[in-house]
């Protein structure tokens, strides 16, 4: 997701101070970036669609919450993030329920690009290392998935920039070992 720009910032603020319109303006101004961060997590069009709208409707929903502590663009790079993130959880759960007779198995390589089975592999090793080490997750998904400036992450964790290095820096060979088939 390219950064929204300066005038996303100030629609950002009149929308969390509750004006309607700049609401409106923002949520049809962010969109086309929401999907393409989106589908960057999530390997099919149609579930990277369906985290959009889900996105969309929290930053519609939830924009009184963003008090400018961060700027926009970092609190909606943590909002796309973590949706997608949750999107991807429901639909293994909802496989896994229709399928309680059959075992869970990978994509078979022949039938999934290289692409897509990369990025179910990534999606579950941040399933991992979030369970594993939740204070490494934000940090991590802010710097390598959404390209974030370490300062910017900083200010949106209200932590040192030291301590976001530190953090993104474990987090890295964690999700390098759990890829290459063990977890640190």
């Amino acid at each position: 997701m390219t950064d929204p720009g300066p005038d996303t910032e100030e629609l950002a603020r009149r929308a969390s101070a509750g004006d309607g319109p700049a609401l409106d303006e923002l949520l049809r101004k962010i969109e086309p970036g929401v999907l393409r961060h989106c589908a960057r997590f999530l390997p099919y069009r149609q579930d990277a669609e369906e985290a959009c709208q889900d996105v969309l409707l929290k930053v519609a929903t939830r924009i009184n919450t963003f008090e400018g502590r961060s700027t926009f663009s970092a609190w909606l790079y943590a909002v796309t993030a973590n949706q997608a993130r949750q999107t991807y959880r429901t639909l293994r759960r909802r496989f896994a329920e229709r399928s309680t007779d059959l075992p869970i198995e990978r994509p078979d390589p022949r039938t999934t690009s290289v692409i897509a089975g990369s990025r179910l592999d990534l999606l579950d090793a941040l399933e991992r290392l979030e369970a594993e080490h939740p204070e490494l997750i934000s940090a991590f998904v802010l710097r390598d998935l959404s390209d974030l400036e370490y300062a910017d992450i900083a200010r949106y964790l209200d932590v040192p920039v030291g301590t976001v290095k530190a953090r993104i820096h474990h987090a890295r060979r964690y999700v390098r070992a759990s890829l290459a088939g063990g977890a640190d």
